[in-house]
């Protein structure tokens, strides 16, 4: 066997056909994903459009609350996590690896994000897609008092948005380029 096969992958030293069919649709798949790379607003348009299509279905179906509860704490996740910087200037030492400047005079490092802009995209068209299917299943619309999870949603979102805005303040990191400093050239 070669390197990358697994033992369910060969049968009497042949490639399986299901093997063989899954490894090209996810070569496929993966070559759309870099054929999307540079187009950042059409695929966040269509992230949208299906967040539209997904919350027209539960408005219209009445139904399916804990997926969408679920999805939207999915996706404050991530935007938590696209907010926040690679390393953790929290967690440093002043010893230890890069850090972001805190100090006017200190020299300038560049924003890493600890979850760039298109696995943000992705994990989030992802999820949608999946909670989508999930509409499908009886098994997932568990009744509750949606209500409930609209204000526990705010609640969560407002603390966490908070707690992560002071970290940005007190670590003087933007992780958007709109309204930084940009110099001329010289």
């Amino acid at each position: 066997m070669s390197e990358g096969d697994s033992v369910g992958e060969l049968i009497h030293g042949k490639p399986s056909v299901v093997a063989g069919f899954f490894t090209r649709v996810g070569q496929v798949y993966q070559s759309w994903l870099d054929k999307s790379t540079p187009f950042y607003a059409v695929r966040w348009a269509v992230t949208l459009l299906l967040t539209a299509v997904y919350m027209i279905r539960v408005y219209i179906l009445q139904g399916w609350y804990i997926v969408t509860y679920a999805l939207g704490i999915y996706h404050l996740n991530l935007f938590i996590a696209f907010l926040s910087p690679k390393v953790d200037p929290s967690l440093l030492d002043e010893d230890e690896g890069p850090s972001l400047p805190t100090k006017q005079n200190e020299e300038f490092r560049p924003f890493i994000r600890r979850l760039p802009e298109f696995k943000f995209w992705h994990s989030a068209t992802k999820g949608i897609v999946i909670a989508m299917i999930c509409t499908f299943f009886d098994a997932f619309n568990v009744p509750v008092f949606w209500p409930i999870l609209v204000m526990y949603f705010i609640m969560l979102f407002c603390i966490t948005m908070k707690r992560q805005i002071k970290h940005m303040i007190k670590y003087r990191y933007l992780p958007f380029t709109h309204g930084k400093t940009k110099y001329k050239e010289t």
